[in-house]
Parts: C-alpha cells; structure tokens; sequence
C-alpha cells in the first residue's frame, strides 16, 4: 500500500446486534489518542445520561489544548421516537433536521477528522432523514475525513457507498434470562 491509497473511509456499524454504537465510540477514542479530532452526533439519544458522555468529556480535556476539544460528543434528539404508525413528533424531526445539518455541515468543513454519526441509520430507516440528502454530502466529503455510521437496518444506498460495513449479531442476550442491562457495560 502507498501513501496515495489513504483516505478518510466512510464505515457503517450495523445489524440485530448490540454494539453498534459501542464500536463506533472505540475507534472514536482510538482516533482521539492518535492526535485526531472527533466530533460524535448522537442523533437521537438525548433523554438518557450515559456513562460515555462523561467518559468523553473526560477524555476530550485531557488530550485538549485549552479551548480545542479532540473529542466532543452531543446529544441531538430527545430519546426514543415514536415509530410503527404512531405520527412521529414533529419536534423529533425539527431535532433530526437540526443534527443532519450540524453533522453536514462539520463533514464539510474538514475541522474534525472523524464524524460519528451514531443512529443515523434509525433515523433514515424511520423516514425523518433522507438516504440521499446523507450520500450527497459522504460522496462530497473532504478527502480525509472519516465518517461512521450506526444503527440498524442501514441504507442499501449507504452500504453501496461505505467502505467497511459491519454487520452486527445477536448470538445470545443477558436480557434473555431474565437479567437487566448492566450500568457501565451496556450503558
């Protein structure tokens, strides 16, 4: 491989499975640590507090110049969405819109070298966001600038345009035998 074949890469975490978002955040904080910035757009998460929410701030101040985050993470959304014939709120579309232009706009600008756009899959999937408006603005991205993507049910358009699609499987789930989501493993 030579130095011509580098470029920012466009991945997709996806499936049934847990992990998605877990993923993302990994090679997020592996980014952080090798010097790159990363800006991560949770879609529609907002109404939790999770555990890397702190974890990142934490992370971000100490790998920051002072006023330079390396990492930043921002909740977009309110939390669950109504979905299944439910009308969705229009204000969690006015949030999805908010986050799409917010997350094309910092692809655009080349400021951040990695891009998490964590749930987006669910919100084209749930038709608040358009698969199209989204490979636009990945096929006009600045060259070097990495992207993932995360939830379920990806795009066909999406995948065709990624360059790592990842497909997530549940093999088995705690929650099967009865047990609760575990604080600071699975949130």
């Amino acid at each position: 491989m030579n130095e011509t074949s580098r470029r920012g890469l466009i991945v997709i975490n996806t499936g049934p499975g847990k992990g998605k978002t877990t993923a993302a955040l990994g090679t997020a904080l592996r980014a952080a640590g090798n010097g790159m910035r990363v800006l991560i757009l949770q879609f529609l998460k907002g109404s939790w507090h999770y555990g890397e929410l702190d974890a990142i701030e934490a992370l971000g101040k100490a790998l920051s110049t002072a006023d330079d985050p390396s990492i930043v993470i921002r909740q977009m959304g309110r939390g669950f969405v109504k979905v299944g014939g439910a009308e969705t709120d229009p204000e969690d579309l006015r949030l999805v819109e908010e986050a799409w232009n917010e997350a094309a706009q910092a692809i655009a600008s080349g400021e951040w070298d990695l891009v998490v756009l964590d749930e987006i899959n669910y919100a084209i999937g749930y038709k608040m966001l358009s698969p199209e408006k989204v490979a636009e603005v990945l096929r006009s991205k600045p060259e070097m600038v990495h992207v993932i993507l995360t939830g379920r049910n990806a795009h066909p358009s999406l995948i065709e345009l990624a360059d790592t699609v990842t497909e997530m499987r549940e093999v088995k789930h705690a929650y099967q035998k009865g047990i609760l989501a575990q604080r600071g493993i699975e949130f």
